[in-house]
């Protein structure tokens, strides 16, 4: 039977979308955009990376020919050579361009609701939720109560923080309400305490995600966030992949924001790393020690939110290239029967206007026990991922997608 290994590269879209128009994402392209741009020396930044977009271990699982199908157009720097495993790319039919239903919908379990957001105001809240928020957290109030960056807020207003106590609350074109809260003046158990009692007040407003952001430092200067960062998300549809492995008694292992995005239902033993690197070390140790029949699920956040919300397209480029040379290690540390899937959970495109996320479609690459190299064509969503894993591993099918293995 052999474990299954998801790993989402978190805002790795690959274009084409045909509804990203609806959402203001007409010709987004996370991928291409930045294959471009490094083919137009773009993407150079000294001391960091330089040249064409190098991505050996992903061209050879044929991310080229996942991103040609998506979009029609030919990615320069990708062979788009005969593939080494199973390649095309998922539909999301989800509302929105969230990371929890672009995951909850990789787990088989598409969001047929609409998501609560706020408004481009100042304020941004509800006077309501303002003041039942004071009130029943206990403060003396709060900071930013608007749109905004979570670096720039904290250097803005952290020092004003850190003399007041009054959290900085804001939010985002995404369905969240942020505290930033620095760990030691104002404390990281009463900082989750408050996010509580968002989570609670926000239910009524269909809000996706209320994010603890604690961050360090003594000034302006230096204020950094932490690796403490925990979402608390509204519950996930039932009977997703998570589920239906925990039900039947299979070890699972949720690495990263997993745990947060799944609001710790079914999600197994948890690690989370304060980085792409430390995830991966992670992933690697839970491929040692996972038993047969397991599910390792593992997000892999700092494209999305070190490089896509920031616009960053050399960073961006130079995240993927350090995937890419770790990902032989992590297909050597697969025993034979193993099977895995990298995928994403909406774009970020850094070309493109704004912070906000991309409409897009998403690769799927999946290689190992079971996978017959070749195409899997375009997955009317993202569920027949969560399909394809639950079959993959004999469990019962998720309510939503369909499996591409026979």
């Amino acid at each position: 039977m052999g474990r299954a290994l998801i790993i989402v590269l978190d805002s790795v879209g690959c274009g084409g979308a045909a509804d990203a128009g609806a959402y203001g994402d007409e010709g987004a392209d996370t991928l291409g955009h930045i294959a471009r741009s490094c083919a137009e020396g773009k993407g150079d930044r000294a001391g960091l990376r330089a040249g064409p977009l190098r991505l050996p271990a992903l061209d050879a699982l044929c991310l080229g020919l996942a991103m040609r199908a998506s979009t029609g157009l030919s990615p320069p720097g990708f062979a788009c050579a005969p593939a080494e495993g199973q390649w095309g790319y998922g539909v999301e039919t989800s509302k929105g361009k969230d990371t929890s239903s672009g995951h909850w919908e990789i787990a088989g379990a598409p969001v047929d609701f609409a998501w609560g957001y706020f408004p481009e105001t100042i304020p941004a809240f509800p006077e309501a939720l303002t003041a039942a928020l004071i009130a029943q957290a206990g403060l003396p109030g709060i900071l930013a109560n608007r749109h905004a960056s979570g670096t720039a807020i904290i250097a803005e207003l952290g020092e004003e923080h850190v003399r007041t106590l009054k959290p900085i609350c804001y939010t985002s074109v995404d369905s969240v309400f942020q505290i930033a809260a620095h760990e030691k003046a104002f404390g990281l158990e009463r900082l989750y305490a408050v996010c509580r009692v968002a989570r609670r007040l926000c239910d009524p407003l269909a809000i996706g995600r209320v994010i603890a952001r604690p961050f360090v430092g003594r000034s302006a200067a230096d204020f950094r966030r932490t690796a403490h960062r925990k979402d608390f998300s509204v519950p996930p549809p039932p009977g997703n992949l998570l589920e239906r492995a925990s039900s039947a008694g299979r070890e699972v292992v949720s690495i990263g924001k997993i745990g947060d995005i799944f609001a710790h239902r079914f999600t197994g033993r948890e690690v989370k790393g304060g980085s792409n690197a430390e995830n991966i070390e992670l992933t690697l140790a839970a491929l040692r020690e996972t038993a047969d029949g397991g599910l390792v699920f593992v997000n892999l956040v700092d494209f999305d939110s070190e490089y896509g919300h920031r616009r960053d397209v050399a960073g961006y480029a130079a995240c993927l290239e350090a995937f890419d040379a770790r990902l032989p290690g992590i297909a050597a540390s697969m025993r034979a029967d193993d099977f895995c899937v990298l995928t994403a959970d909406h774009g970020a495109d850094p070309t493109w206007r704004g912070t906000d996320h991309t409409r897009e479609h998403v690769p799927i690459l999946a290689f190992g026990g079971g996978a017959r190299p070749g195409p899997i064509g375009a997955r009317a969503t993202f569920a027949d991922i969560g399909a394809t894993v639950a079959r993959r591993l004999g469990l019962p099918p998720t309510p939503r997608g369909e499996s591409w293995l026979a």
